[in-house]
């Protein structure tokens, strides 16, 4: 069960973030729904993982998933740059939150 709050809350932290894009931008209150709302459910679901899994994992994961998920989101859809230097950055932050459940 903890890791679906775990795949929940870094979905929110995704529609949260991407609700950030689009509140800059245009100042509605759909858009401000989708900011708060995404980021306030991506924190109740990581918060609900801890009564399955320990923090440093849950925490770790939320913010490896959903901070390789944002740089994604932004290359796939915003325009950001999909450099070779950016890209291989994003499998070091996969590797590295794979490698505290492994280890």
């Amino acid at each position: 069960m903890g890791w679906f709050y775990i795949i929940l809350a870094a979905v929110n932290e995704l529609i949260g973030v991407w609700g950030l894009t689009r509140f800059s931008k245009k100042r509605n209150i759909t858009n401000a729904i989708m900011y708060v709302g995404g980021l306030g459910l991506s924190f109740a679901f990581i918060y609900a993982s801890f009564d399955y899994l320990p923090t440093s994992i849950a925490y770790a994961t939320w913010t490896g998933v959903g901070t390789g998920g944002v740089v994604l989101m932004n290359m796939l859809f915003f325009g950001e740059s999909k450099s070779f230097i950016r890209v291989l950055s994003l499998v070091a932050i996969i590797v590295g939150v794979t490698g505290l459940k492994v280890i």
